[in-house]
């Protein structure tokens, strides 16, 4: 069942996620604009939403607050891209940027996954690890990504897994009737 932002969270959480939602779009203006966003609803910590224009469908989601330094706008998402054969494909914007040498994991419930990537970005190796971060995804309450960056002091960012699963499936579903 679909929910729209103000039936998912009690009334002291509405301005936080309209907030926080907001903060989430505008992360992701830089890359298509704004317009071209249609929101398919706000699932407790995450979002859906399909780019018609491109066209992909997402889940995202943005860390924990952390008054740690950051050098970008973190957030987590499970992409769908139907003209390129990809549906939950994981992406993660990390808070700082990457040394060259540093290790990327991701540690969801019992499981960690080690990641790819460079600069601030990283994502599963494989469609199969892709999978199973999206699987691991579905059963936990959190999940926490870690690296160094390019100071050589080690960070991490920790997502809330709440409304995940009804987002990814949200997104899903969204580009499957393209």
């Amino acid at each position: 069942m679909r929910r729209t932002l103000f039936q998912t969270c009690p009334s002291a959480k509405p301005l936080r996620l309209l907030a926080v939602l907001f903060a989430m779009i505008a992360g992701l203006a830089l890359t298509t604009p704004l317009s071209a966003k249609d929101s398919l609803g706000v699932f407790s910590d995450w979002g859906a939403f399909r780019d018609a224009a491109v066209p992909r469908c997402y889940a995202i989601a943005m860390p924990a607050a952390s008054r740690l330094q950051r050098d970008f706008e973190p957030f987590a998402t499970i992409g769908t891209w139907p003209r390129r054969g990809l549906r939950g494909q994981v992406h993660f914007r990390l808070s700082r940027k990457l040394r060259r040498d540093s290790s990327i994991t991701v540690s969801i419930g019992g499981k960690r996954f080690e990641l790819t990537g460079g600069g601030g970005d990283a994502w599963a190796r494989d469609r199969t690890m892709d999978a199973a971060i999206v699987a691991a995804m579905r059963s936990a309450d959190r999940m926490v990504v870690r690296a160094t960056d390019t100071r050589g002091r080690r960070f991490s960012n920790t997502y809330s897994l709440a409304g995940a699963a009804t987002a990814m499936d949200a997104a899903t579903l969204a580009c499957a009737r393209r």
